[in-house]
Formats: C-alpha cells, structure tokens, sequence
C-alpha cells in the first residue's frame, strides 16, 4: 500500500487504482490522516511532500474507480492545507468536478460550465499551467482540437521547456493530419531532453472519461513512425521528398534501439521502413544532394539493416511468446503486430 501511494496514477494499473480505493473510506475514516497513516511510510513522518503527494494519489485512484465520496473527502483535507487558491489545488477542483459532471443528466452543459472557469482562472493568471493542462485535456474530451491546439500553444508560450506539453500538440497535430506542424513539436521535445529516450508521452483511456493520464512511449521511435507516416501521405498525395522521410525515419528507428535495445517498437519500425527502402533501385537510393542532411546508407547497408531488424524482432517475438504461454496471458498487440509483420515476408519468428 504504501508504495503504491507514491507511485503516479499514470503508471497504477486499474487493479491497483482499485485497491487503493478500497482502502480509502477506512483511512480517511480515522481522526487524522497523519494517525490513520502511521504505519505508512510516506505518513509517518509529520509535515512532509510525501504525504500530501500520497493524498493526492489516493484522491486520483478513489476518481478512477468512482468512488466520489472518498475522493470529494480527499481534495477537502488537502484544500485544507493548500487553500481554494493553490494552483495545484485549482487544476484537481476541475478535475473533479469533471468526474463527477459525468453522472449529471446534462453532461455536456455542466463540463462547458467548468471550461469557462478555467478560463477565468486563467485570464486572471495566464501562467497556471495546472488550470491549462485541466482545460486542454477538457476540450479533447469535447472534440474540439482546434482550441485544444490553441490552448496548448498558449501553454507553450508561457513553459517554452515543457515537453509533455510539446509532445501532446505533437499527438493533437498528428490527429489532424499536420505531419509537418507534429514532426516539429516533437523534434521540440528531442531538444529538451534528447538522451532521455522515454520522455513522450500519449493520453491513454481511464477508467473515467475525464481522467487524464499518460503512458511513456519511446521517443525517438515515435518520431520515426512520424517521419513514415508522412512519408505514405507524401506518396498517396504524389508529393516530393517520401524517400528522403524515410530515410530520416529508418534513422530514427535506429537511434531508439540504439539507446534502448531489444526495443520492439523500434525494431518493429525500421524492418517496416527498410522493407520500402530495399524495394529502391540502387542508384536512386545511393544519390546524394537531394535534400539530405548526410549520405544515406548504402543499398547493401540497408538489406543488412533489414534483416538485423527481422532477427532481432523474430527473438523478441520468441521470448515475449515464451512469457505469456507460461502465465497463460493473452499475447499483446505489439506482439501480435510483429509476427504479421515478419509472416509477411516469411521470416522466421522462432529463428
């Protein structure tokens, strides 16, 4: 328990979030959170970040699992101590009146009521980033990705360094099919954080419509699934420079592996693109000086580079397989994606 209350609800699987919840009426039960919580680490220790960081944990899985109770219980003992004014405090007000705006009958009136108080709040402060992100994840929900965007970009003008936020303009970009406007939002979090390999991050589904999370995802693999997907819409719309994106997205691919080895998504990547780039005549693929940043490979280098990329993933492939029939789990869809991808060509996945 203890442990799970120090780790962020992003990375809490809903088995997790659940037992944290379950807990939470008893807890919260006692005279004090500081008494109740004695026996817990991050509680025992008086006036500390840790508690309250904990508080604020059990408050996201108590809203996770629909416990609004506990949850309304939790964000009143730490505006207790913060105040209705912490910034902080601000951005989980709105994030539960969000949850909690799911059970009203008219839904959608009651989530434009809490959008217009964020941008109150943030016309009276335009730097509150906590009140940003909690208005930006709320016009997702809404459909409206065009004010998204813009929310964003004004989020951005105000934290230039924040590169969850570049990196979530990248994935909204992206949805509307700006390849050029998303690769450069994400070469934006690459120059922030350019060895840290697992720095972008997606929105992915909680237990609730308006919980906001996000899961970690290889950066630079994410790009060279960017640059590859230009680089199709480049061909199907008869446009110049696909060969010249695929080259840079195979360079991606392998900068991820690189930097993390045995990386499915990365080796997945680069048999991908290096399938279309063998398919290049020779003397097209070798010519220089059209618009490169360096030579590209070689056509020998890229059949090579290909087929290190199908042996890598087959072992992959055959451990991860390994794994789940001895704990009799479903396969994951990343696996299950790389055996087509290597039954395509008829490599060998047990190789």
């Amino acid at each position: 328990m203890a442990s799970l209350l120090l780790t962020p609800a992003g990375q809490q699987s809903p088995a997790e979030a659940l037992e944290m919840s379950r807990r939470a009426p008893t807890v919260l039960d006692r005279q004090s959170v500081l008494s109740s919580l004695a026996s817990f680490p991050p509680f025992g220790r008086g006036e500390s970040a840790e508690k309250w960081l904990a508080l604020e944990h059990l408050f996201l899985a108590c809203l996770r699992t629909w416990d609004d109770q506990s949850a309304r219980r939790c964000l009143a003992r730490l505006t207790d101590r913060f105040g209705e004014s912490n910034e902080r405090i601000m951005g989980l007000k709105g994030l539960y009146d969000e949850a909690v705006a799911d059970d009203d009958n008219d839904d959608k009136a009651a989530l434009e009521r809490i959008l217009r108080r964020y941008k109150s709040a943030l016309d009276e402060d335009p730097t509150n980033s906590f009140v940003a992100k909690r208005m930006i994840a709320l016009l997702r929900s809404l459909s409206r990705p065009d004010d998204a965007i813009a929310a964003l970009v004004q989020l951005l003008d105000n934290s230039p360094t924040d590169a969850e936020a570049w990196s979530e303009l990248s994935e909204l970009y992206l949805r509307q099919g700006l390849y050029g406007q998303a690769t450069f939002s994400l070469e934006e979090v690459l120059l922030i954080t350019p060895f840290a390999w697992n720095v972008s991050v997606a929105p992915v589904a909680g237990l609730r419509r308006s919980f906001y999370a996000h899961a970690v995802r290889q950066v630079h693999a994410r790009m060279g699934e960017l640059l590859y997907m230009a680089a199709l819409a480049k061909e199907s719309g008869n446009a110049t420079g696909g060969l010249k994106m695929q080259i840079d997205s195979m360079r991606s691919f392998c900068r991820s592996v690189e930097l993390c080895d045995d990386y499915l998504r990365g080796y997945y990547g680069l048999k991908l693109v290096t399938d279309k780039l063998v398919q290049v005549e020779p003397r097209t693929l070798e010519r220089g000086g059209d618009g490169y940043d360096a030579a590209p490979p070689s056509y020998e280098d890229m059949k090579r580079l290909n087929e290190y990329a199908a042996c890598k993933l087959a072992g992959i492939v055959r451990r991860s397989s390994g794994l789940s029939s001895k704990q009799g789990a479903v396969e994951e869809p990343d696996i299950v994606a790389a055996k087509e991808l290597l039954a395509r060509d008829g490599s060998d996945a047990n190789r």
